[in-house]
């Protein structure tokens, strides 16, 4: 999720308090699936009560865990095939919680009308195409999955898993710092959008190899 010019700064922090959590006997799959926990847990609790800022910077602490069971991954010098295929399904279901949280907030006021700061029919949009995302960001996660399963390699498209995550994780942070929600339902259209120009090119990217 992070640029090449980050990674090693942040390795700085990371690699240390990896070598001490491993010297602690803890693995990188216990740490994959604490990073997990604590963004669902998250998501669920402060998204949905429209609790952006804080749902943000905690989501963001335990989306940092990537960092963290990799450099434990590489430390211990093996192979690691299930950890990789953990990791990947954790990154799968904490995105999916990501977006259940918003969605939740955003139908809930649909429902009741009980945000002045967002009407009921907006809210229902909002509801609809973070739902769409959600989706989507599977689909787009599924077709390179099957293609490799085929044989093939079908990845690219402008809506990776790192672009998803950070566009909707900046999005709410500004929102909770006072934007206008209608930031958020702009946000979700564009990533409703570009997951589904991802999931088509890789759909064609798959047919070109192997029609």
């Amino acid at each position: 999720m992070l640029s090449r010019h980050a990674r090693p700064a942040l390795a700085r922090v990371v690699d240390p308090l990896a070598r001490a959590l491993l010297r602690a006997g803890l693995g990188p799959d216990a740490v994959s699936v604490g990073g997990l926990l604590g963004v669902v847990v998250a998501s669920l609790w402060f998204f949905p009560r429209g609790q952006f800022l804080a749902g943000t910077l905690v989501v963001t602490l335990f989306v940092l865990s990537d960092l963290l069971d990799g450099a434990m991954a590489r430390q211990q010098e093996r192979s690691r095939p299930w950890g990789a295929f953990l990791d990947s399904t954790c990154d799968r279901v904490g995105d999916a919680a990501v977006l259940l949280g918003i969605a939740w907030w955003a139908l809930r006021v649909a429902g009741t009308g009980s945000d002045p700061v967002l009407p009921a029919d907006h809210a229902g949009v909002l509801g609809a195409l973070t739902l769409g995302s959600l989706v989507a960001g599977f689909l787009v996660s599924y077709a390179r999955a099957r293609a490799e399963g085929l044989g093939v390699r079908a990845d690219g498209g402008p809506a990776e898993r790192a672009e998803r995550l950070l566009l909707v994780l900046v999005t709410t942070g500004l929102v909770g710092l006072g934007l206008p929600v209608v930031l958020l339902t702009l946000s979700m259209g564009v990533l409703l959008a570009a997951s589904l120009l991802t999931v088509a090119h890789r759909v064609a990217t798959a047919r070109r190899e192997l029609v």
